[in-house]
């Protein structure tokens, strides 16, 4: 009889089950469409005697809605099941997770190298822990010079025998110069970014470990005139179109002559004020001709080719253009420090 065909099918419909999208449409289809299940019975609820078509009605739309809400509950069990699966990350921080910026020392960096770049310097990276040999004796050190002593330099190893073969942490990135002038001949022109470390006090002024980015050009005929208008030129790049420099007689081992360069104060323009303590300028970097003694110890003429070289402080370059009073800031990883630079990257 159709109404025992009806209660099987409410049976089956009420432990209906389904592990995946394409099982609930095949149920939907088996059940609700036009040649489903129902609507079969349908076709032969025309034949039911007119004193049954009353029950038999109650129980086919009974059925019906049955179907319709058991395969809806699949439906949404599936839903929730997929979005528990793709949504909950039981890795992530409960914290709201927030893009990151670069550090003021790498996009003051990455300044300066661009400059550089643009006068056609190319870029030329060595090892932060080097031998005595490429980081002091190739560069014009003199043996008893008070940077090899303990008190300046970081030893990694020592060499009582030769105290060029001693490791230590480079105390400048003249070394990659030195490394780059053995493996390369002239026409040289690197510009030379890294990290280096010096036994220093931490304070708000000094760090025992720092950045600095040195420039080096070998080739014939160069003069302290290419080195003053490279500088001139890097200056204006970076502080402004306003800005002039000068230059002062200094001593480093491995230029001669050698120089210490300033710049008008980027506060006050050369009037005077706390930044630059009333003189009106302020010292960058260090530079100079390339000391004959230093080509010929890397394997370069110095009767045929000459060259400049200069370095400054990557901090110090930032301080000046954001004002940064205190050094250690660049290295203790405050967050709050670090987003006063999103605008900058």
């Amino acid at each position: 009889m159709l109404i025992d065909k009806i209660e099987a099918l409410l049976k089956e419909v009420s432990e209906l089950t389904a592990k995946n999208a394409e099982d609930i449409e095949q149920l939907r289809l088996k059940y609700l469409s036009r040649k489903g299940e129902i609507n079969a019975l349908m076709q032969d609820f025309r034949n039911v005697a007119a004193e049954d078509k009353k029950t038999v009605g109650i129980k086919i739309n009974e059925l019906k809605q049955l179907a319709f809400d058991r395969i809806n509950s699949l439906k949404e069990q599936l839903d929730n099941s997929g979005s528990e699966d793709n949504d909950l990350d039981l890795t992530r921080t409960p914290y709201p997770i927030q893009l990151g910026t670069r550090h003021p020392l790498t996009i003051v960096k990455n300044q300066i190298i661009d400059i550089f770049q643009r006068m056609g310097f190319t870029l030329a990276e060595g090892p932060e822990i080097d031998d005595d040999l490429h980081v002091f004796t190739k560069l014009n050190f003199a043996a008893d010079h008070p940077a090899r002593d303990m008190q300046d330099t970081f030893f990694v190893e020592t060499n009582p025998d030769d105290v060029a073969k001693n490791v230590i942490l480079r105390s400048h990135t003249s070394n990659d110069q030195a490394h780059y002038m053995e493996t390369h001949q002239p026409p040289i022109r690197v510009i030379c970014p890294g990290r280096v470390y010096r036994n220093e006090a931490v304070s708000a002024r000094a760090h025992c470990f720092f950045h600095q980015v040195e420039g080096l050009y070998i080739d014939k005929n160069v003069s302290f005139t290419d080195l003053k208008q490279v500088l001139l030129t890097f200056a204006r790049e970076m502080f402004g179109p306003d800005t002039q420099i000068r230059l002062r007689p200094s001593y480093f081992p491995f230029t001669e002559p050698s120089a210490e360069m300033d710049v008008s104060c980027t506060i006050c323009g050369g009037k005077g004020c706390s930044l630059c303590k009333g003189e009106g300028w302020l010292e960058i970097l260090g530079c100079g001709m390339v000391d004959p003694n230093v080509l010929e110890a890397c394997g370069i003429d110095s009767t045929v080719y000459s060259g400049y070289a200069f370095g400054m402080g990557v901090e110090r370059i930032t301080n000046l253009k954001y004002r940064v009073a205190d050094l250690r800031m660049f290295s203790e990883n405050d967050v709050r420090f670090l987003r006063e630079f999103e605008a900058a990257n």
